[in-house]
């Protein structure tokens, strides 16, 4: 009984030997995710970009500048025009905005403790929690060389500000509000590319890829006969999860409904295409199963929909901008929650586009070199 064990064994084992891409599977998944979960996740983002909108000039206002760029919650990465701040966040390209009255120095140095506008993008409530409850501590203590000798009685009036905060796009912090719609990105990446990638393997194992070239069908005439019915399932499950977000969510949809179906079938496209890549890549069903899975795991934990895209170093959020569900992540919170319209989200979808014509070029390419 032992030798028949150990000659079973044996022959798995050199099994396993001759599936190199499942041995790579086997060692790469762990190091990947403890790579991630270790180095590039954060639940406590720090250095969030920040714009500053001087109306005043003086020293205490310049001491405000000091204190933000000295604070780790924080970084500086442009001053704002008058009445640009909404502008600013809604785009996207800060989390916050600091506006300084025209009278702060001088509503200050005469007591009536004035206000400091916060303006914040709340879409994600675990980005700007931590950040905007340290605002005020960190405005204190830049003042706090300032208020010394005839305004020092104004550094005991604690506090000697009021830090006025306007959480744009979530005020009440629900959660759901943004997981549903970065949900709705995992999803299609999941089914769209795993069921893509099975594809072609599954006319291979079953032995019907015989017929297929049989046929007097080109590359691409293939491709696009296996992506349609695939294509037609990402948009049911695109409108089931939208009325879930809408009907039980209850996630403000502040966009147009035609621009989002628009990006998700950019989108699904692009996932299909990806799928069709692995599928003549991989030479069984479970590699391309496996594949599909090495793909999902960055795509669930670099693209910021469970932990904020900003807290992460810069070489996790660089491995993140090649992901299509970031970008498509972000069209769909931007359309939902902060409304935007087809100029906002062109860049994103012009990401998208690039995306897709590279990858089904390799697909078309890949295809032809597996009929060969």
């Amino acid at each position: 009984m032992i030798e028949r064990i150990l000659a079973m064994m044996t022959k798995e084992l050199r099994q396993m030997r001759r599936d190199r891409l499942m041995i790579g599977m086997m060692f790469a998944i762990p190091i990947v995710q403890l790579m991630l979960f270790g180095f590039a996740i954060n639940s406590d983002p720090r250095h969030l970009p920040l714009a500053v909108e001087y109306n005043d000039h003086s020293q205490l206002t310049r001491s405000i500048d000091a204190a933000l760029r000295n604070s780790t919650f924080f970084e500086v990465t442009r001053i704002a025009g008058p009445g640009e701040a909404d502008r600013l966040v809604r785009r996207g390209d800060v989390q916050f905005v600091v506006t300084i009255a025209p009278d702060f120095t001088r509503d200050l140095v005469r007591g009536h403790r004035p206000q400091l506008l916060l303006t914040a993008d709340a879409t994600d409530p675990t980005a700007t929690s931590g950040a905007v409850n340290a605002i005020g501590l960190a405005v204190r203590q830049g003042l706090s060389h300032d208020l010394i000798g005839p305004l020092a009685d104004r550094a005991d009036r604690l506090p000697a500000i009021d830090v006025v905060t306007h959480l744009n796009y979530n005020p009440e912090g629900i959660t759901s509000h943004n997981i549903v719609p970065g949900l709705l990105a995992i999803v299609l990446s999941l089914t769209m590319v795993m069921m893509t990638a099975m594809a072609v393997t599954r006319e291979t194992e079953r032995g019907t890829m015989e017929n297929l070239l049989a046929m007097p069908l080109r590359p691409i005439e293939v491709m696009i006969g296996k992506i349609v019915p695939y294509l037609l399932a990402g948009f049911v499950q695109t409108a089931i999860i939208l009325l879930f977000a809408a009907l039980i969510f209850h996630v403000p949809f502040q966009g147009s409904v035609v621009l989002t179906v628009a990006v998700t079938m950019v989108f699904i496209a692009v996932s299909l295409a990806l799928g069709f890549t692995f599928s003549t890549i991989a030479e069984t069903q479970l590699q391309a199963m496996q594949m599909s899975f090495f793909y999902i795991l960055p795509s669930i934990l670099l693209s910021g929909f469970l932990f904020p895209f900003r807290g992460m170093p810069g070489w996790a959020q660089a491995i993140g901008e090649v992901i299509p569900a970031t970008h498509f992540m972000r069209l769909l919170r931007g359309i939902m929650l902060k409304g935007w319209g087809v100029a906002e989200a062109l860049p994103e979808v012009a990401v998208l586009a690039v995306m897709l014509l590279v990858l089904g070029t390799v697909a078309v390419m890949r295809y032809r070199d597996t009929v060969a």
